[in-house]
């Protein structure tokens, strides 16, 4: 009902920044929510920040103070501005929606932090 296209994904050095964006398209008056997850290998996916259709965000106690969500309703868009960057923020990022119907998620899009 909802398709997500990610972008943003690359390699950066630690205390770098990057920012990633997400693309909606579909049914997007049904989203309430919106936000992005992390799966790192070998570990769980886990919930990174979300943002409410009112501009309220939640963040991971790991990623407070350095991540900052954002959403622009008239583009349909959501971003993750990501700084201060460590080399555990390393994962696939899946942007993803929450609506009446249920959850949706993007195809997910790599981050790196390496030296």
């Amino acid at each position: 009902q909802v398709q997500l296209v990610e972008s943003g994904a690359g390699l950066v050095q630690p205390g770098g920044s990057l920012k990633l964006s997400c693309a909606a398209s579909g049914s997007t008056s049904t989203i309430s929510a919106m936000g992005w997850d992390r799966q790192a290998p070998g570990k769980q996916r886990e919930l990174v920040a979300t943002v409410t259709s009112g501009g309220f965000s939640n963040y991971a106690d790991s990623v407070k103070g350095r991540f900052t969500i954002s959403r622009d309703n008239a583009k349909k868009m959501v971003y993750l501005q990501m700084n201060s960057l460590k080399p555990e923020d390393t994962a696939v990022y899946y942007c993803n929606v929450q609506a009446y119907w249920g959850r949706a998620w993007g195809q997910g899009t790599q981050v790196t932090v390496s030296s």
